[in-house]
């Protein structure tokens, strides 16, 4: 009998880590999805190209580090620069965007 539970338990458990594992694949390449249709801005870009083309951000944050790393926010999505030059983007949690582009 304490076979079987322990067979039961080792199944039951294996299944539910597989689940999540899963799970967050899914979410994952909803947010990348998301973060496609949002024209966010692209690596490389220069700080005068995003201020052009995002205008100006919510809030801004000293430059720390070296070489200096810059983060600026905007409403859902913030971007972090090396010197002047985009590095990445990144969306802030839970953000929903509509299929065309719009929060």
């Amino acid at each position: 009998m304490t076979g079987k539970v322990l067979a039961l338990t080792l199944i039951f458990t294996t299944s539910l880590s597989l689940a999540g594992h899963v799970l967050a694949d899914v979410l994952l390449i909803e947010e990348v999805r998301q973060s496609e249709r949002m024209n966010l801005p692209e690596n490389g870009s220069s700080m005068e190209d995003v201020r052009a083309s995002k205008g100006e951000p919510v809030k801004t944050h000293a430059a720390i580090g070296d070489p200096p790393i810059t983060r600026w926010d905007y409403d859902s999505w913030s971007v972090y620069f090396e010197y002047k030059t985009v590095l990445f983007t990144v969306l802030e949690k839970g953000v929903v965007i509509d299929k065309k582009g719009s929060q």
